[in-house]
């Protein structure tokens, strides 16, 4: 079975190369090595051309250097917008696998942390916790936007001068909604129609 578009970006090692660009910023694989240097230099050129045949990103610029051709990469244009068609089609239980493979992600990365020699929750900055709101769908569309907006003040930064790579992972998951939520839905849609 192929690979949906879902499943290429929920890859440990891609999805952090989509968060790289992810700023509007156009870099060569050299300076993507240099933002992701854990990444080996062949593993990297492998998740670019899965990338770039899956249309989520593209090469907006070719250089000629020392005798051959470095590409400058970008996310592409539109390029999420087949991902949501993709998860239209999706099955309950493939939804679950996904959540399962981006949660096993998680603790992989959390088991990486835990591994050094020397760790401080405290300081370093790690919380893991959950928070309730009951909003409307205006109210959450207006919260998102507001905590987008103060992420890519910082999402720019480049490694080095005493900076660590932090990941931020956000799950959001609606309660169900209530037969007096379904009820209010119907009216209001009874009501647009008249």
């Amino acid at each position: 079975m192929a690979e949906s578009r879902t499943d290429l970006i929920l890859h440990p090692i891609r999805i952090r190369i989509i968060q790289t660009l992810v700023t509007g910023e156009h870099m060569t694989t050299q300076q993507l090595a240099e933002m992701l240097p854990d990444v080996p230099q062949a593993t990297m050129y492998r998740h670019l051309n899965k990338l770039l045949q899956a249309k989520l990103i593209e090469v907006v610029e070719r250089n000629q250097v020392r005798g051959t051709v470095e590409k400058v990469y970008a996310l592409a244009a539109n390029g999420a917008d087949g991902i949501l068609e993709d998860e239209e089609k999706i099955s309950p239980e493939k939804h679950m696998q996904m959540f399962l493979k981006f949660a096993a992600s998680l603790i992989t990365d959390f088991g990486d942390y835990l591994k050094q020699d020397d760790y401080d929750l405290f300081k370093d900055g790690v919380t893991f916790r959950q928070a309730q709101f009951y909003l409307t769908d205006e109210e959450y569309m207006q919260m998102l936007l507001e905590i987008r907006e103060n992420m890519s003040r910082y999402m720019g930064k480049k490694p080095g001068q005493g900076r660590r790579r932090r990941m931020m992972s956000t799950i959001v998951i609606p309660g169900k909604a209530s037969e007096t939520d379904k009820d209010k839905s119907e009216e209001e849609s009874h009501d647009d129609a008249r």
